[in-house]
């Protein structure tokens, strides 16, 4: 199964649900899409298929969303999609594309809805809280 990960190496989310991955077997393909930016048919397809909103895709914490005035009431999901080709970093992370869907894994857990194979359980975060119980099943909220 192809694994496709839009990631921030900065964002500690992004880097847990790729270890995630890789733990479970997979060598995904990597898009480090502030760097690379985005294609507008890309951001467009990828937001459709996850099934969120420019708005709800947007980055309101820690970074320029509320800066650019984004957050304001009266902003439309165009003017938030069209800031987002502009600044990549406004989309949140990250963001995980399988044959069994899109989602923004966020939290880290939902990326296992995505995977035909977890890593071996118990299987616990890098910040030592359990993802996958001892029984293999996903701990709720995690």
């Amino acid at each position: 199964m192809d694994v496709t990960i839009y990631h921030n190496p900065a964002c500690s989310k992004s880097r847990e649900v790729l270890r995630v991955i890789e733990a479970s077997g997979y060598t995904p393909e990597v898009v480090e899409y502030v760097e690379t930016g985005w294609e507008r048919g890309q951001l467009e397809a990828l937001l459709r298929d996850a099934g969120l909103t420019p708005r709800q895709a947007l980055r309101k914490q820690r970074g320029p969303a509320a800066d650019m005035g984004l957050l304001e009431d009266g902003v439309t999901d165009a003017e938030i999609f069209e800031a987002m080709l502009e600044r990549p970093v406004l989309v949140e992370r990250p963001i995980v594309r399988t044959e069994l869907g899109t989602r923004l894994c966020r939290p880290v857990g939902v990326v296992l809805d995505l995977l035909e194979r977890w890593p071996d359980a118990p299987f616990a975060k890098a910040n030592g809280r359990m993802l996958i119980d001892a029984q293999g099943l996903p701990v709720p909220g995690e």
